[in-house]
């Protein structure tokens, strides 16, 4: 089942990227994550309930991070911290939702919160699971980004 929901967020993920800040991501392969270290610095963090509870993040590198905001905000950038955690956490809240709607046609129904953004360099991720972190690495032409899941 992790395979069919890696699939769903590389799906969502792509698409909700290409569609929001015209930033084409190209996955890697997906892996187990051994540490709560993000591999950026800037995190969406959701947590889910429903059929399967758990959390879900998004965590960009400076550079991708900026990349969104501009894309997604044109020259219309008031205040580049606010921005950006507002963008990111409204990316990571529309990846939450086509990705949810997508696991919903396989019949697992999953219901997010509000996420919540966390910055800085070498920052901690915890997810509410005792189960594996699955993260999917994803490149972009302006820096990287990696999408993690962990569910029960």
């Amino acid at each position: 089942m992790s395979i069919e929901i890696a699939k769903s967020f590389i799906k969502a993920t792509t698409e909700v990227l290409s569609t929001m800040a015209m930033i084409f991501p190209v996955a890697g392969k997906p892996y187990v994550k051994k540490d709560n270290t993000a591999q950026g610095d800037v995190t969406g963090v959701i947590g889910l309930t429903g059929d399967r509870q758990g959390t879900i993040s998004v965590t960009f590198t400076q550079q991708c991070a900026l990349a969104v905001v501009k894309n997604m905000l044109g020259n219309d950038i008031q205040d580049i911290l606010q921005d950006t955690r507002d963008a990111v956490g409204e990316i990571t809240n529309m990846i939450s939702g086509k990705t949810r709607q997508l696991l919903a046609q396989t019949g697992l129904t999953i219901l997010s919160a509000t996420p919540s953004v966390i910055m800085g360099k070498d920052h901690s991720v915890y997810h509410i699971s005792s189960e594996p972190i699955i993260a999917i690495p994803f490149s972009t032409d302006f820096g990287d980004f990696t999408v993690e899941f962990c569910f029960q």
